[in-house]
């Protein structure tokens, strides 16, 4: 099966081709530019990279939020319009999920995935993990950095771009309670999208039509609206 994955959900763009359960392609990029300008031709460039076009791809596989309200519609909308054209069927996941899968191999320790979130909020979730197969321990959620941690009474691993905002914040909170992913899989990865897609039973594959994007929170543009309604 040939699996192509993305995620755009927060600043990083990350794009991955999976083969029979092989990655053959992952790109991973963090900068200022949109995710408009970077995400097709980063498709692109991994399709040719492995000798691939769209019509070979089996599964499309996206993150669906939380995170950015414009990066999410981006990532999702690209999905789904190269499944809307193929034909093929969709696998979309939790970002905090995807992110915490970047240490699936962590068993029997809670794996805390954060993201800034911003306005003094981080979006959370707390998951377990065994043989590669994630336990919800808390569903996704947005809360500040001092009620999560409020939460925590174990070892617990911290992933995500919320780490690089409130590591210090974490550790003063939480102390040696608190472990840390390594730089290289703090961030989103597209890769481990794919691999979740990858065991994924077909049970849980969707229509382009059915794929829908978790926000968590009103976006700015809705919270200022109804502000000035009141």
């Amino acid at each position: 099966m040939n699996i192509l994955a993305v995620d755009t959900s927060a600043l990083t763009a990350t794009v991955a081709v999976m083969k029979n359960g092989v990655l053959v392609f992952e790109n991973n990029i963090t900068n200022a530019l949109t995710h408009s300008e970077t995400l097709m031709p980063m498709i692109d460039h991994a399709l040719k990279s492995v000798k691939l076009t769209v019509s070979d791809i089996d599964l499309f596989a996206v993150s669906c939020g939380p995170g950015s309200f414009t990066g999410i519609r981006i990532g999702v909308s690209a999905i789904k319009a190269l499944a809307y054209a193929t034909g093929k069927p969709v696998y979309g996941m939790s970002t905090l999920l995807a992110i915490a899968t970047n240490l699936s191999v962590v068993e029997n320790m809670p794996v805390c995935p954060i993201m800034d979130a911003r306005r003094s909020q981080v979006y959370n979730a707390i998951y377990k993990f065994k043989d590669g197969a994630a336990e919800v321990i808390e569903e996704p959620r947005a809360l500040s950095i001092e009620e999560l941690c409020e939460s925590i009474n174990e070892k617990t691993m911290f992933v995500g771009d919320g780490v690089n905002a409130y590591r210090d914040k974490i550790v003063e909170l939480c102390g040696d309670t608190a472990l840390f992913a390594p730089p290289h899989l703090i961030l989103q990865k597209a890769a481990s999208i794919a691999y979740a897609a990858s065991i994924a039973d077909e049970s849980e594959y969707l229509t382009p039509e059915a794929l829908e994007v978790i926000y968590l929170r009103k976006s700015q543009a809705e919270r200022e609206r109804e502000e000035r309604i009141d």
